[in-house]
């Protein structure tokens, strides 16, 4: 159930003062946090992490030491959101297209998860996250999955910042599952006949059905793209890139883009008072300009 809104802005608050408490008074951090408005940060932020490969090859590394390098920027982004009072957090970990990197590389990467997994078990506990996955969990490595499932349920009943991990997603593919999964119902119903599929019922079996569309999109290393991430979820979302490789987004980082986002006026569509044109602009014909 939705608290009122006075109860969530006291929550936010009080989320805001753990923040503080790890920074240093009269630092930048510090600074952009002061300017933060606690009613409006942002419910869910999505992240497209972007860069690993070429932060590497600028330091003549291997690529895998730039998904090595990634690991702690994680840790950072998802301990900022839940001092922020975030709701969700969903990081785009790995594509059904990534599938198509070297063998080594892929391989590596799922030893890399299970470590993130393991060493970050205890700190999600102790700081109540809730960990989900979003994605065809299914044709993972099998130990990858049952390190998934076992961080999984061990977090299930934790109450504080969701975090989806977007592991072998893909927006299409979710939207494909999505549909079956309506068809499939129907069938096992036997409604398929007067099946009439509505955006309700696509967002309700999307892998993210329950929570709330991304209000924040960020993109590290400067890609003016989406990469097929969570393509029905973010018609609204405020779109933030960063010219930052991935391995050097930092908290402040992720503080100027809440503040970037606090500066934008989201319309969904309609008008806001100071931007609208005059009520009688209303009545003309579309294409027609007011005199």
């Amino acid at each position: 159930m939705e608290q009122p809104a006075s109860h969530a802005l006291l929550y936010s608050i009080t989320r805001m003062q753990d923040l503080f408490a790890v920074l240093t008074p009269g630092d930048e951090e510090w600074q952009l946090a002061q300017s933060i408005d606690p009613a409006k940060i942002p419910g869910h932020v999505a992240i497209i992490m972007d860069g690993n490969g070429r932060w590497a090859k600028m330091r003549s590394l291997p690529r895998i030491a730039g998904h090595r390098a990634g690991i702690e920027p994680v840790r950072t982004v998802v301990e900022t959101c839940a001092r922020l009072g975030v709701e969700c957090l969903t990081l785009y970990a790995f594509s059904v297209e990534n599938w198509k990197r070297p063998r080594s590389e892929v391989d590596t990467l799922w030893r890399l998860l299970r470590y993130y997994l393991k060493a970050e078990l205890p700190r999600l506990m102790r700081n109540n996250i809730r960990l989900t996955v979003i994605g065809r969990v299914e044709s993972l490595p099998v130990a990858a999955q049952a390190e998934l499932e076992a961080a999984v349920e061990r977090t299930a009943r934790n109450t504080g910042l969701r975090v989806n991990l977007a592991i072998n997603y893909g927006g299409r593919t979710e939207l494909a599952d999505a549909m079956n999964r309506i068809l499939e119902e129907a069938r096992g119903k036997g409604t398929l006949q007067k099946l009439s599929v509505d955006e309700e019922m696509i967002s309700a079996n999307l892998y993210t059905g329950g929570q709330p569309d991304p209000d924040l999109l960020i993109r590290t290393s400067g890609e003016m793209r989406i990469s097929n991430f969570l393509l029905w979820q973010i018609a609204y979302a405020e779109l933030y890139v960063t010219e930052t490789y991935w391995p050097d987004f930092k908290r402040i980082d992720f503080l100027k883009a809440v503040v970037e986002y606090q500066k934008r006026d989201r319309r969904f569509g309609g008008l806001t008072n100071g931007t609208s044109r005059p009520a009688e602009w209303m009545d003309e014909p579309l294409g027609v300009p007011a005199p």
